[in-house]
């Protein structure tokens, strides 16, 4: 993923300390606000793990169906084959039993 490119995590906000200047911020301020953040920052890595795993469980759902289609191509496949294999047979079939009547109703020479 892109944690690289984030800088900062919750525990880096909540424990970051500033230099008190005697013109500096109000420090409650600055620590309501770094609160907000960090709430901001457990909330989107919340998001982001629930995405990733989404994402995960729908990349696994598109292999299995992937193979499952594999599969039923295959086994089409075999039944094409096996259907013309069966469908030579019953021509054969049916040419040998139309011989057996000709030569009944013709007569055994020809």
């Amino acid at each position: 993923m892109n944690k690289n490119l984030i800088n900062l995590t919750p525990e880096k906000i909540l424990y970051k300390e500033f230099k008190i200047d005697t013109r500096g911020y109000r420090l409650k301020e600055v620590d309501q606000f770094l609160d907000e953040i960090i709430a901001d920052y457990q909330a989107f890595d919340r998001i982001i793990k629930d995405l990733q795993r989404e994402k995960d469980e729908q990349t696994e759902t598109i292999l299995n169906l992937k193979q499952e289609i594999r599969d039923l191509k295959t086994t089409l496949e075999i039944s094409k084959g096996m259907q013309r294999e069966e469908g030579n047979f019953n021509n054969l079939d049916i040419l040998k039993r139309l011989s057996s009547l000709e030569k009944t109703v013709y007569g055994k020479d020809e």
